[in-house]
């Protein structure tokens, strides 16, 4: 007789939604989380994947914190993770590399990732489980082997605040860096290199892990079989995966891609040199058009740009979306499941279609198609 297990928990990131301030927090589950949530149609509690920028965790005094909590038990849902990785505004300006900072060499990191731990204890006391997305050390550009010591040595400082919590509440945290294109943490190896000098206590073990972007692996030009082997083998847990989609070009289509630079994000290009074979990486897509402007030629690229998981296609260019496909029924049911795609507003207008509501739904629904009824026999 099949036996149903637990299925994953799935939410989206509201890190698509603009916002700095706890105000902004609560508006954005009131206008579009629970838009989302009545959509589906769902009668199970619905996970929420919040971004708290520095400001709205300075906020979250203990009104606010009882305001969530009494919010939650109203309308069926709970804090399922956190995405801590931008610091300051995320919308509507230039972000770019700036997104980075501050960086794991820099005090304020430290606290905010202290204060994200004390607030996810408080806003969903009881929980099992709550993970906390991070920054990959720094931006590639200007990070050096003497700055290392510093940046460990800060990790190993949250890793030691995470645990402390967790003994005095059983609510377990986990601080997920989440590897990205051009960063010190880019690659599968270089973030399996991380724990390798990392070099944490037995007992600090459980509260530093990965938050597995598929968008970047994918970027990489990683195998996602292959990459959760390699992590299982170094023993490194998976905070949680954000599932997200990038733009893939090959021929004639790469000429498409330079229509998605835009002003806000940091649009990081990795490309197969046609003659070589070999990879070359880009931090931003004007250097890839800078490249191929000089006489580069490329067989295919892949760009840094999150765009709808449940498209194959957008416009004239692919996405890679069989990255995912491959990724997700590999996945242990424990890990949370997180749609990240924050710059569906910074996708050329011609090619949207719908509301950011309709399309956070069409999201979650795929992914649970995709995954479907969960048995082992």
């Amino acid at each position: 007789m099949a036996e149903v297990t637990t299925a994953p928990a799935v939410t989206y990131c509201s890190n698509i939604h603009p916002g700095e301030s706890w105000a902004d927090v609560m508006h954005n589950l009131n206008g579009h989380a629970l838009e989302v949530k009545q959509r589906l149609n769902q009668n199970a509690p619905f996970p929420l994947g919040l971004r708290i920028a520095h400001q709205a965790a300075l906020e979250a005094d203990a009104n606010a914190i009882a305001e969530f909590r009494a919010w939650c038990q109203q309308h069926n849902t709970y804090l399922l993770t956190i995405n801590g990785f931008p610091y300051g505004t995320f919308h509507q300006t230039r972000v770019k590399e700036n997104v980075y900072l501050p960086d794991w060499r820099e005090r304020e990191r430290v606290e905010y990732s202290k204060r994200l731990g004390d607030l996810a204890i408080a806003l969903q006391p009881g929980a099992q489980r709550i993970s906390i997305s991070t920054v990959p050390i720094a931006f590639k550009p200007g990070f050096n082997e003497a700055d290392w010591p510093q940046a460990l040595a800060h990790v190993r400082e949250v890793a030691e605040h995470y645990r402390s919590l967790s003994q005095q509440t059983g609510t377990q945290l986990v601080l997920a860096l989440e590897p990205e294109p051009g960063c010190v943490l880019e690659t599968t190896a270089e973030a399996i290199d991380f724990f390798t000098r990392l070099d944490l206590a037995d007992a600090l073990r459980p509260y530093v892990g990965l938050c597995f972007d598929a968008c970047h692996q994918a970027v990489e030009y990683e195998n996602a079989a292959e990459c959760l082997q390699q992590l299982s083998r170094a023993n490194i847990p998976l905070g949680k995966v954000q599932v997200s989609s990038a733009l893939k070009a090959s021929g004639d289509e790469i000429d498409t891609l330079l229509s998605f630079d835009e002003p806000v994000y940091l649009h990081q290009a990795v490309a197969r040199h046609r003659n070589t074979g070999k990879l070359h990486r880009f931090n931003d897509l004007p250097e890839f058009a800078h490249a191929r402007a000089q006489g580069e030629h490329y067989s295919e690229c892949r760009v840094h740009f999150h765009v709808p998981i449940f498209l194959e296609h957008l416009g004239r260019v692919g996405t890679t979306q069989t990255f995912l496909r491959e990724l997700l029924p590999l996945l242990d049911n424990s890990v949370p499941l997180e749609v990240e795609t924050y710059s569906f507003t910074a996708i050329p207008e011609n090619l949207r279609h719908g509301s950011v509501g309709e399309n956070i739904t069409r999201e979650l629904q795929w992914v649970h198609q995709l995954l479907g009824p969960t048995h082992t026999n």
